[in-house]
């Protein structure tokens, strides 16, 4: 069987749609269990909607990348770079049935690519969510506090860019 090509690039206007898409799929499969799918039915309405998604694409100081299969969007990343050297993941998502094939670290790394000065990325992660901080830790992160946000126990989670020669 072979696997087929991913493209990262930026996303389109014409990408939100199926980016929705990817998140709130995504997100029922990562949440419904931690927070219940109503609540997470909520969250992706207001978080994830089509003007919320659209809003962002070209956002000062930020990325929003899609990973391309075939004809499928199967990834997303949004970054925003508005405190250097800090560049903040605000979103990281591979599809359910795409993921541990380094998708998502191949959108880590264009998001930070994106910013060369970049020496730290900062992310936060539900405390709940154990695959996704297994993830970040495989991918360098270390936790560095946590917080509460919308009722949800958030950690703060950082890594060091190496400078590339």
């Amino acid at each position: 069987m072979t696997l087929p090509t991913v493209t990262i690039r930026k996303a389109e206007a014409s990408d939100i749609v199926a980016v929705r898409s990817l998140l709130v799929e995504t997100w029922h499969d990562t949440y419904d269990d931690l927070i219940g799918a109503d609540k997470v039915t909520e969250i992706t309405g207001s978080w994830h909607s089509l003007e919320a998604l659209s809003r962002q694409l070209h956002l000062d100081d930020t990325v929003f990348l899609v990973a391309h299969a075939d004809s499928d969007i199967v990834g997303h990343a949004f970054a925003n770079a508005g405190e250097p050297p800090v560049l903040r993941l605000m979103r990281l998502y591979v599809h359910p049935s795409r993921q541990r094939r380094g998708i998502g670290q191949s959108l880590m790394q264009a998001s930070i690519e994106s910013f060369p000065g970049t020496e730290v990325v900062r992310l936060d992660v539900e405390a709940d969510n154990e695959k996704g901080i297994a993830f970040y830790g495989r991918m360098g992160f270390e936790k560095v506090g946590e917080h509460l946000e919308g009722g949800l126990n958030h950690l703060r989670m950082e890594k060091r860019v190496e400078a590339s020669s």
